[in-house]
């Protein structure tokens, strides 16, 4: 393409852009037309190509030209601090399949800034632009707004239901109490009401949200509360229950075992509860597999980087598996889904050496600082350990 006319056609792709940033609710071709004097034939050229590539959009095949996605988020250039926390959001989102769209959203003069979507896996789903600003989100400006309503400071979460959209939100406050950013649920209506939303997805969310705050410095979380919690509790005992909740959560086990010099080996690994036992993959190459066929005494450490600070210690043996081939394979998709994500789950295909199982002679869970510890689950004493 001759210098000439690439300049040409490059000074009318960014007048088109420029106008439409300048115009959020979108222009026709027509009033296009008149400002940027080109050819009818020119203009649609570069708005198809504009359109293919994300940076446009039409709201109905006729309809006024508006800025996409891609083109709205040079309007949006996430700080360090808002990638961290979509960064996050993804993070937290990615072991599980969501059957319905989750968002991440921060607010903004014309309502919620969408930062990050995981869409929904039902046919029919609510869709979202990442980088778009919208205000059909109404239950993430209740959450988002620093003087809610009573229920909503009372309850911690809002709910909207309007005909096409259901949609349940909760904050997110790095400080523990003022929302920053919202979690937000959005579902079609015709396939939830209210209480049902509330019902089946509020405590996976409220965890969510929790989990989001403490990630980003929070030390409690409990959103709309003047006075936070500036220090953290000393350690106290987790109920079983409660260790049984933690170790179905993403975290990794250090694994501790003896080498054959005597030299403690310590090494992170990917573990699967059962509630009874815990089984442990053990990737071609590695050497604690090496060291455990000799010595089958370990323990396993799992813990949480931010508060609550929970953490489990154990002690135990470890037991090979003679696992047959397909049901390995599924131990391995279990394991890479939970740690890495569903898309990476059908992935998992890497050279391994064995299973093991860990038969549990002592087991014992805290929250908290440590450093003052209450009276123990077990039955042995604090020397024993």
């Amino acid at each position: 393409m001759p210098e000439e006319s690439l300049s040409s056609t490059t000074a009318r792709t960014l007048r088109v852009i420029e106008l439409l940033l300048a115009r959020p609710d979108g222009l026709t071709p027509q009033e296009m037309l008149r400002q940027l004097g080109v050819s009818r034939s020119t203009l649609f050229v570069l708005l198809r190509i504009l359109k293919v590539l994300g940076y446009l959009e039409q709201s109905e095949r006729r309809g006024r030209y508006r800025c996409g996605p891609r083109l709205t988020a040079w309007r949006h250039q996430p700080d360090d601090h808002t990638q961290t926390l979509i960064t996050a959001f993804y993070q937290e989102t990615a072991r599980r399949n969501w059957s319905e769209t989750l968002l991440l959203a921060v607010p903004s003069a014309d309502g919620s800034l969408i930062l990050a979507q995981i869409e929904g896996s039902q046919l029919v789903r609510c869709v979202f632009n990442p980088g778009e600003t919208t205000s059909a989100l109404v239950a993430a400006e209740q959450v988002l707004n620093p003087n809610p309503s009573k229920p909503i400071r009372t309850n911690g979460y809002a709910t909207s239901q309007s005909d096409p959209i259901c949609e349940l939100a909760l904050p997110i406050c790095p400080n523990g109490s003022l929302p920053q950013a919202a979690l937000i649920l959005s579902a079609p209506s015709f396939r939830w009401d209210h209480e049902a939303l509330v019902d089946v997805w509020l405590p996976d969310l409220r965890q969510m949200a929790a989990r989001l705050s403490y990630r980003q410095g929070a030390l409690t979380y409990t959103p709309y509360q003047h006075n936070p919690r500036t220090h953290l509790p000393p350690a106290a005992p987790l109920a079983p229950e409660d260790i049984n909740s933690f170790l179905q959560g993403p975290w990794t086990a250090r694994l501790a075992c003896l080498r054959p010099d005597g030299k403690p080996h310590v090494i992170p690994v990917w573990q699967e509860w059962d509630g009874q036992e815990f089984t442990l993959i053990a990737w071609e190459g590695s050497q604690w597999a090496d060291y455990v066929a000799l010595n089958p005494e370990v323990s396993l450490t799992i813990d949480e980087p931010w508060p609550p600070l929970r953490r489990v210690t154990v002690r135990g043996r470890t037991l090979p598996l003679q696992l047959p081939g397909a049901e390995m394979l599924r131990l391995v998709s279990r394991l890479t889904g939970r740690y890495l994500g569903d898309l990476e789950a059908s992935k998992a295909t890497g050279p391994l050496q064995g299973a093991y199982r860990v038969q549990i002679e002592s087991l014992r869970g805290w929250q908290g600082l440590p450093g003052c510890l209450f009276a123990s689950q077990e039955s042995e004493t604090e020397e024993e350990e």
